[in-house]
């Protein structure tokens, strides 16, 4: 091999090594009994006990906003490990009595936060008091506790972009109004609907919605297994199915999170053993650059995370 070929070939080493690099990521998430954060070569680098999450938000202050059991929204500090706020849906602000599920929440520029209530079927904003500032009723067509909503965002327009479960769509909100202004029926290819949570389940269980730069919805549907890019017209532009990715298949299709690279993560929820948790993919080539399998000590049961690398500069 003369000096020219070496060199050439020394790069081509270096720059995949360096790919390869760039392609690992810190994040949170839960599984197993704890909420943890892992660092870019996959070592727990924090833990604590916790149970079972749909939606997660680290602050910039280093807390963790997250679930506690079914309806309460807490803050935990990550120093000391202790909840310093706590929202208690199942009782207040006029729930008392009923059953309330959270499964979204997101916290909003100058302190205040919303909340997703399943079972009365409406999102809030409430302030660190508790206090709320802004409510809008959600359209339910299939109303269940457990259901009415999985992720649900404030967009940048001020609108709320909501997957609900139940009814196996995605609707936008105006933010003022109330209103539907956008609607999207996950659908079912022609296919029955199957029980389940594993890869032989099918249905159109939508879990989350991410609006993109351009104007489309990426949309995560659950046991649709799938990831499908939607444009205003309603039409289907880009999608990923269940066994497109080489050696991978796609479960309960759960978080979305586009990065500052413009790849995507998604999210693979009940895929059992041998199967990512995580996968970073490239949208125009469809190559997977980078999976997460911790299923040893997460299960099978992780719903969410946040890559931590990309600080508030990814969109989820």
């Amino acid at each position: 091999m003369n000096r020219r070929m070496l060199f050439a070939f020394s790069f081509v080493c270096l720059f995949a090594f360096s790919a390869n690099l760039l392609a690992e990521h810190r994040l949170i998430t839960q599984g197993g009994g704890k909420l943890q954060i892992f660092d870019a070569q996959g070592k727990v680098e924090w833990d604590m006990p916790w149970g079972g999450i749909h939606d997660i938000h680290v602050l910039d202050n280093g807390n963790i906003m997250v679930q506690q059991g079914g309806n309460k929204v807490v803050e935990i500090d990550a120093k000391t490990k202790k909840v310093v706020w706590t929202y208690d849906s199942s009782t207040q602000n006029g729930n008392l009595g009923q059953r309330i599920e959270v499964h979204a929440f997101q916290p909003l520029a100058g302190g205040n936060v919303m909340i997703a209530e399943s079972g009365v079927g409406r999102i809030i904003e409430v302030n660190r008091k508790g206090k709320i500032q802004k409510e809008i009723k959600l359209k339910v067509n299939h109303p269940h506790p457990h259901k009415d909503t999985r992720l649900a965002r404030k967009l940048s327009t001020g609108n709320y972009l909501v997957s609900h479960e139940g009814d196996g769509v995605i609707r936008e909100y105006d933010g003022k109004s109330g209103k539907v202004v956008w609607e999207f029926p996950v659908p079912m290819f022609g296919k029955e609907k199957k029980g389940g949570h594993g890869p032989d389940s099918f249905g159109n269980s939508s879990f989350a919605a991410v609006r993109l730069a351009n104007g489309n919805t990426l949309v995560a549907t659950g046991n649709g297994h799938s990831v499908l890019e939607v444009n205003p017209a309603k039409e289907i532009v880009w999608k990923i199915e269940q066994k497109e990715l080489p050696n991978i298949t796609l479960a309960w299709v759960t978080t979305l999170e586009v990065l500052p690279n413009g790849n995507y993560m998604i999210g693979n929820c009940h895929a059992g053993p041998g199967q990512p948790l995580l996968i970073e993919l490239e949208p125009k080539s469809k190559k997977v650059v980078w999976t997460f399998d911790k299923f040893d000590s997460l299960g099978n049961s992780v719903s969410n995370s946040q890559i931590l690398d990309a600080g508030k500069k990814s969109n989820r």
